[in-house]
């Protein structure tokens, strides 16, 4: 058969061809698939010409189906048949609406973010497993974009993010702080200058962590560089540092709960002041995909309850 021929024999037009030779006419098959019968009706006719031999006759104002459409429908329904397994064993092979969903988030979203939503997942979706893997900012956007992730909770403030092919899901602002030891004599009645802490060491986390472009935007608009005693790899070692006498650093809010007795916090003064937006993150190829529905939905909820409670 011609190859452009062919190429004019679509999944819809098949479709369509099935539905009339199930309910017997144009009307009832229009109905059915929520077309105008002129729309049935261009298919079957186009189908016809495509394949390339009579496939109807007609009988009054009825269109009937000769013994080629009948042979037709068979080889039809094979091919639908093997298309739907062909689908469903590249999902199973991508990973996509299985029983297990990889998720990629910062350290610093363990304390009660993720907890959450996880709580939240295994009610909406009980069998569902889900693989939690922790990093930095640029290596879960990495591996979103590599596959090896199906959807990653970060701050998108600092990332490069190409909306045209990632979905954004945002969850809530957070405000960053000034991280000092509990030995340190701090003027606790005023916010925080950085230029007053020119002489202070500091620790902080590793180039492509969320709080790391924070950190250095900061500092730029001190006009100095901070004297870093050691950078480390996620941000409980960072704040244990600061709880140990190491040194000060910046730290997001959301870890406020855990280090507000043991760990001295400053809200920083006007020129310093940033937020990071937390977000999930998922590839809008993806959207239709079951799990990732029900962990925007989780998300959602998740960001209205928040709401609600400021």
């Amino acid at each position: 058969m011609n190859p452009v021929t062919t190429n004019d024999i679509t999944f819809r037009k098949l479709a369509i061809f099935m539905t009339f030779m199930e309910k017997g006419n144009i009307a009832r098959t229009a109905e059915a698939l929520e077309l105008s019968g002129v729309s049935v009706h261009r298919a079957l006719h186009t189908l016809e010409e495509n394949v390339r031999c009579p496939l109807f006759i007609h009988k009054g104002r009825n269109l009937v189906a000769l013994p080629a459409a009948w042979t037709l429908l068979e080889y039809c329904q094979e091919v639908t048949q093997l298309m739907a397994r062909g689908l469903e064993e590249a999902r199973k092979t991508a990973g996509v609406g299985q029983g297990r969903l990889r998720v990629g988030t910062l350290y610093s979203l363990t304390l009660e973010t993720v907890p959450r939503l996880i709580m939240g997942m295994k009610l909406r979706r009980p069998d569902l497993e889900l693989d939690l893997t922790m990093g930095s900012n640029d290596t879960l956007l990495h591996m979103l974009e590599d596959g090896t992730l199906d959807a990653i909770i970060i701050s998108i403030s600092e990332s490069d993010i190409d909306r045209n092919n990632m979905e954004v899901l945002p969850l809530f602002h957070d405000d960053i702080f000034l991280a000092a030891p509990a030995s340190a004599s701090l003027n606790t009645d005023s916010l925080a200058d950085l230029r007053d802490y020119r002489d202070q060491k500091f620790v902080s986390l590793a180039e492509g962590f969320a709080t790391y472009a924070g950190f250095q935007e900061a500092f730029h608009i001190a006009g100095f560089e901070p004297e870093i005693v050691t950078r480390v790899n996620d941000i409980f070692s960072m704040l244990s540092l600061v709880q140990a006498g190491v040194g000060f650093t910046l730290m997001p809010g959301r870890m406020k709960k855990v280090y507000e007795s043991s760990v001295q916090l400053l809200k920083l003064s006007q020129p310093y002041q940033m937020q990071q937006l937390i977000a999930i993150v998922f590839s809008r190829n993806r959207e239709q995909d079951p799990n990732l529905r029900a962990l925007a939905a989780e998300g959602r909820m998740y960001a209205r309850s928040l709401e609600e409670n400021t």
